[in-house]
């Protein structure tokens, strides 16, 4: 993990589990993880795999410009990385296993004609460190994904534009020891009807460099 906001993240969410796979969705203490709290999220995993947004952070909203709490987490996401979206998405919480990934953001060139000097600066890439954790609610193992959204380098077009959906850039488990997780019931649903279902193991990709 190279950003704080992943190290800081994690360093917390092992504090709370202890001895356990992962900490309950109950042990989350907003006020204690302020700091990064506007970057980061709570995923629902539900039987229809569509993964609800059930927490999300304001720089989140600010690079869409809007709300995203209740949307699909696969629908930031370009099509052709959904699967594989997903397929991490399955083995945190089948492994109650944390990854770590790179991805992408880009506006779109947008002329601003109250200030054409930033025109040049709205083809500027942004860089993102993904984190994703397991979390129980409840007591179920395959409920709920903390994680959060960090980006590498600034824009002028952030929170000024609409971010294009993130482009997939590397995925990598992070190992460690941990009890093995209950077995993950069968999760068959409407969002899958759509598009195939994803095989539930890491697939890496080679890169560059409230109610919840």
């Amino acid at each position: 993990m190279r950003h704080s906001v992943s190290r800081e993240l994690y360093a917390y969410w092992n504090r709370l589990r202890g001895a356990r796979a992962a900490p309950d969705r109950s042990d989350i203490d907003p006020a204690a993880i302020r700091h990064v709290l506007a970057d980061s999220f709570i995923v629902e995993v539900e039987s229809a795999c569509v993964f609800p947004i059930r927490l999300c952070g304001t720089r989140l909203n600010a690079l869409w410009l809007s709300e995203q709490k209740g949307r699909s987490f696969l629908d930031l996401w370009r099509a052709e990385d959904r699967r594989n979206v997903a397929a991490a998405l399955l083995t945190v919480v089948d492994g109650a296993t944390p990854i770590v990934a790179g991805a992408l953001a880009r506006s779109p060139n947008v002329n601003d004609d109250r200030n054409g000097a930033i025109v040049a600066e709205f083809d500027r890439d942004l860089n993102f460190e993904l984190l994703l954790l397991p979390l129980r609610h409840y007591g179920k193992t395959h409920s709920r994904l903390l994680g959060s959204l960090s980006s590498a380098n600034q824009t002028s077009w952030f929170g000024r534009a609409v971010a294009s959906p993130l482009f997939l850039k590397s995925l990598r488990i992070i190992h460690a020891q941990e009890p093995a997780p209950a077995p993950r019931p069968a999760l068959e649903g409407a969002y899958w009807r759509r598009t195939a279902r994803p095989t539930p193991h890491l697939i890496v990709h080679e890169g560059g460099k409230s109610r919840l």
